[in-house]
């Protein structure tokens, strides 16, 4: 535990609702941490100092924890965790909350992660993995639709198409391996059989000894009502979610969450931070959709609210192989996100739409910002609004 006598000092580093969730989780620590947003968003501000560092220059990110001898790092984003941002702050001695990047690679690579669950036994699709695209298109046209087609590297969560038909899993397929649609991340897929049932997030923190399961939430990625349109990095979610008792959450830690722990275990691998296991709950039990090396967005947004815990203390615990189950506890309420986003999303970002928000919002509502700057026009990507 945070044994120093002055207040610790902390960095968030992202600019996202999640990270704005983080910040404000973290300001109401007893510790009275002095924060710091990198770079942070107009919702950070009065909550912690944002600095005009972005989050994928590490380079900078490092410097600014040693020049301002930060104790503890908090990466929010997937990709400064891909990049190797915990590895280079380590290197310098200062201690991170976030896996390192071969850790990463659970959520930076879709082909490791499937690779891993494979090895360690761990329910999930099955799939197969192309970088050929007559390869994947003649393995496609030997299995039942629908069918998933998946980018192997980070993709902003739009990297997935569920396919309703042969055609649109065709389309998929040559627009990630032909057409560039996501860049070096789309240049190998796996495309996976269609799963059935309840999609819920399950996220723990996660140290080297030790794995802590959070409330489970659910999210919604289609754009539109009815689960239908594309694919987004989420359009809300809702916690707790009432089929997934304590009997599923310790099925979970025991038959997916602790046996992935081991096994990157045997491969050397010690995994800390937060794991977000995306799951579908079938007829034959829970299945892994994906895993995620970081907090989940929006599920940020409607757990964190219901945290009784310290959140510095938590982390600090994490990030030292100190985490205990007695350390997180939670509130017995209910917690609802909605984000508001832009006409185009999530094809294209709204740039300058300005938005309103009231000098005081109704109790117990919090606005969590993303992609917004103060001023008019306003660069706007998502707006989240929890309650």
């Amino acid at each position: 535990m945070w044994s120093q006598k002055r207040p610790p000092r902390v960095a968030v580093v992202g600019q996202g609702a999640r990270e704005h969730a983080i910040v404000w989780k973290l300001a109401q620590s007893p510790r009275l941490p002095e924060l710091f947003a990198l770079p942070g968003n107009p919702g950070s501000e009065g909550l912690a100092t944002c600095v005009d560092v972005a989050a994928g220059d590490l380079d900078a990110l490092v410097k600014f924890a040693q020049d301002e001898r930060i104790d503890l790092v908090v990466v929010g984003p997937e990709q400064p965790l891909a990049d190797g941002l915990v590895d280079r702050l380590a290197a310098v001695g200062i201690p991170a909350f976030g896996p390192m990047q071969a850790a990463a690679q659970l959520e930076a690579s879709k082909a490791f992660s499937k690779r891993l669950m494979q090895e360690a036994g761990v329910p999930t699709a099955r799939f197969a993995t192309f970088t050929d695209v007559e390869q994947a298109l003649s393995y496609l046209r030997t299995q039942a639709i629908p069918v998933v087609v998946k980018a192997d590297g980070l993709a902003a969560g739009k990297g997935v198409v569920v396919a309703q038909t042969l055609a649109e899993a065709e389309a998929a397929v040559r627009g990630m391996l032909e057409g560039n649609q996501f860049g070096a991340s789309g240049h190998r897929v796996v495309i996976e059989e269609w799963m059935q049932g309840q999609e819920v997030s399950c996220m723990y923190f996660v140290d080297a000894n030790v794995v802590v399961p959070m409330i489970p939430a659910r999210d919604f990625k289609r754009l539109r009502d009815g689960d239908e349109g594309p694919n987004t990095g989420g359009m809300g979610a809702f916690a707790p979610v009432p089929v997934v008792t304590s009997d599923v959450i310790d099925r979970v830690t025991k038959t997916i969450v602790e046996p992935a722990m081991r096994q990157l275990a045997v491969q050397g691998i010690t995994y800390r931070g937060v794991l977000y296991a995306g799951l579908m709950l079938t007829e034959d039990g829970p299945k892994v959709v994906e895993f995620n090396a970081r907090f989940g967005d929006p599920e940020t947004e409607v757990i964190l609210p219901l945290l009784a815990s310290d959140l510095f203390d938590v982390m600090w615990a994490v990030a030292h192989d100190e985490l205990r189950p007695e350390l997180v506890a939670w509130r017995d309420e209910a917690s609802v996100c909605v984000v508001m986003a832009g006409r185009e999303y999530p094809a294209k970002s709204d740039v300058g739409t300005p938005i309103s928000l009231p000098e005081e919002l109704p109790e117990r509502v919090i606005a969590f910002h993303a992609g917004t700057r103060r001023g008019i026009p306003a660069a706007w990507k998502r707006l989240a609004a929890a309650c």
